[in-house]
């Protein structure tokens, strides 16, 4: 059925206004001509020293996850982790099988376990549910550590993986306890219709070792080119958006230069800088852009993490910070309604989104007072 002219009013309007608004205020500090420079150049900045990077990093963590997967490395893990499940996360045992994927890959990683009969007859409804907040929780973990690492820190990031399993833990067990309240006959119900005696994640064995290493190799490689490419949108728009919000101008004014903006967040910021720093241990306003924008893409958050340690602005403690909220969020914002969508419980969407909002923020809190004891011993 073709929308009337009128339906477009009241969705249209406010998003123009917006628009006008957001754009005009950038464009009455910058100028127009250097705003439009200045994105443009932000933009290719980005693409060339932080996104090509970034797939690098997901092409060796992808084969690195992969060859894990092919030599048994994966189960071996999941083993090492079942015990934990049930006491830490109210989870089954083979639960663990899904945060080592995601860990290793992305969120949506837990939702192609999920549909597997097999594996979700070992689950209840409310914990297969929440099944959406544990994967996210740990949602391209590998290549955030491996990415800040290579910013030259080593315990931080270790540091910033407790964390994010602590806000996993607080994230997963809140959704189990909205769903129960909301739907209480899934407490008892079984996710799936039947059970099956173990459960096994398909594995395709080659005769030959050396095959079996090259093909997982570049087959693993190829799904991080894929991802790579996947963040090129959230990289390059919402980071570019974050700069110009949070960078200051030039020393010698605006000239339409990469990385130029007009610093309304830390501005924002510096109204509640006393929050920031006694939850995070925030030392410069510029640093609330990461969680901002981790919402959204974690991987778009990483791009300006570079910028950050080169300004100065990022310490030990921010690392740890942003790689907690960063594994933890994993830009759940734009994938938790698709994710519950794929499961058939979309009008949980809300709940999971709050238990994920209150379970990051957890996690950068356990981040930053551990990151401390660490500093003090």
């Amino acid at each position: 059925m073709k929308r009337s002219f009128w339906s477009y009013i009241p969705t249209g309007i406010p998003c123009l206004l917006i628009f006008v608004a957001l754009f005009g205020y950038i464009g009455s500090v910058m100028g127009v001509d250097n705003m439009l420079n200045t994105i443009m150049n932000t933009a290719h900045k980005l693409l060339i020293d932080t996104v090509l990077f970034l797939m690098g990093v997901c092409v060796v963590t992808g084969a690195i996850g992969k060859l894990f997967t092919e030599f048994g490395v994966v189960r071996l893990l999941e083993r090492i982790l079942r015990p934990l499940m049930k006491p830490l996360f109210n989870l089954p045992g083979v639960a663990s099988l899904g945060a080592v994927m995601t860990f290793l890959s992305d969120n949506p990683a837990i939702i192609s376990l999920a549909s597997d009969k097999r594996f979700s007859s070992y689950f209840k409804k409310f914990q297969y549910i929440s099944l959406t907040n544990f994967g996210t929780a740990f949602g391209m973990g590998l290549v955030v550590i491996v990415f800040m690492m290579g910013q030259g820190f080593m315990a931080e990031p270790l540091i910033g993986l407790f964390g994010a399993c602590c806000g996993c833990i607080l994230s997963t067990r809140l959704m189990q306890y909205f769903t129960i309240k909301n739907y209480p006959q899934y407490a008892s119900e079984n996710a799936a219709d039947e059970m099956f005696n173990e459960f096994k994640a398909e594995e395709h064995v080659e005769p030959n070792m050396f095959l079996r290493i090259l093909n997982s190799l570049l087959d693993g490689g190829k799904t991080g080119v894929d991802v790579g490419l996947a963040i090129i949108p959230g990289v390059l728009i919402i980071s570019t958006l974050v700069m110009i919000l949070t960078n200051p101008s030039a020393p010698e004014g605006y000239t339409g230069a990469a990385y130029e903006g007009v610093a309304l967040l830390p501005w924002l910021a510096a109204k509640i800088d006393f929050i920031f720093e006694f939850l995070f241990g925030f030392t410069d306003p510029h640093l609330v852009a990461f969680p901002i924008t981790a919402l959204g893409a974690v991987g778009a958050a990483l791009g300006l993490v570079p910028n950050f340690v080169a300004q100065g602005w990022a310490d030990g403690n921010a690392i740890a910070v942003f790689t907690a909220i960063g594994m933890c969020w994993s830009g759940y914002l734009s994938t938790h309604t698709a994710m519950l969508d794929s499961l058939g419980y979309r009008q949980l969407t809300s709940k999971a989104i709050i238990s994920h909002t209150f379970g990051g923020l957890f996690a950068a809190i356990v981040a930053h007072w551990v990151y401390v004891l660490y500093s003090i011993l």
